[in-house]
Parts: C-alpha cells; sequence; structure tokens
C-alpha cells in the first residue's frame, strides 16, 4: 500500500468528512468470511464512504435497525441469517434500502418466487474492487434523488474510486 493510504478507515473517512458539507454514503457489508469483509470495508473507506460491517445476517440485521444506511453489500450463503433471508426482513419492515447481493451462488429460484426482493444489483463472485466500487457508484447514482456524485472522488486512482 501507498503511505498515504495506511490511514485507518476511521481516519480516512474523518479526514474527508471534516471538508464535506454533506456526509458520504453510509453503506453496511455483511459477510461471513472475514478477508472478503475486511477488503470491501476498506476498499469503500478509502473511497470515501463511511462504512460498517456486520459478521452474519443476524448481526447485519442489528446494525441495520440501530443505524440508518444508504445502501447494503451482503453476501447471501452465511450463518444465522442469509442475505436472501435479510432482503426478507428489509421487506417486512418496509425499509427502502437498496441491496447489493455479492455472492457466489444466487438464489435465482428465489427471485424468481419472490421477484419483489431483487437486490438493486448482482456481484458475482470473485469480483474485483474495480468491479465493487462501479456497482456501488451505480447503485448509489440510481438511488440518489439530485443524480449528483454519492462521493468525493480522492486521489488514489488505482483504487478506481470515481
Amino acid at each position: 500500500m501507498k503511505d498515504n493510504q495506511n490511514l485507518s478507515a476511521g481516519e480516512a473517512t474523518s479526514a474527508r468528512q471534516e471538508s464535506q458539507t454533506n456526509p458520504p454514503p453510509r453503506i453496511l457489508v455483511v459477510d461471513d468470511d472475514a478477508d472478503v469483509r475486511r477488503l470491501n470495508a476498506e476498499a469503500l473507506s478509502l473511497c470515501g464512504y463511511e462504512v460498517d460491517a456486520a459478521e452474519d445476517g443476524a448481526a447485519g440485521w442489528e446494525r441495520l435497525q440501530a443505524k440508518r444506511y444508504d445502501l447494503m453489500i451482503t453476501d447471501n450463503a452465511m450463518p444465522k441469517v442469509s442475505g436472501m433471508e435479510l432482503l426478507k426482513q428489509l421487506w417486512a419492515a418496509h425499509m427502502a434500502l437498496p441491496v447489493i447481493m455479492a455472492t457466489g451462488r444466487p438464489p435465482d429460484a428465489q427471485f424468481t418466487q419472490f421477484p419483489w426482493l431483487l437486490p438493486a444489483a448482482t456481484l458475482l463472485k470473485p469480483y474485483t474492487i474495480e468491479q465493487l466500487l462501479s456497482t456501488v457508484r451505480n447503485v448509489l447514482r440510481a438511488t440518489d434523488g439530485d443524480g449528483a456524485e454519492p462521493a468525493p472522488t480522492p486521489n488514489w486512482p488505482p483504487l478506481g474510486c470515481g
């Protein structure tokens, strides 16, 4: 990593927040794979997003009830509560939240059975950080009422933040 990228996620986000009038979008990353969860959270944080992470669907649901998010990125096959069950809980609670399902096995049969639970986007594992960031930008732009850029573009082109 370059020296300017060695900031902790909190320090990087805090520094950018001080220079903005609008807070960055809040993203919840839910994945039982610790490495995937950490890499996604770090990449998103370095691109100016405020990121929380949860180790499974049950922990993700707790965070969703405690804090407002602009986007959730979730795996599907997880212990306790799957990504599909998390989508069902969001729908039942009337929580309008765009979701990116980042999974190796999308639940296509369930999406056919419950088409109202389709996520805003699906990322098939394995995916690149550039694919993740591009999908996040596209989903946030599509759900942003004024069409403005959802987050600042830092000077770290290798990540593809902008």
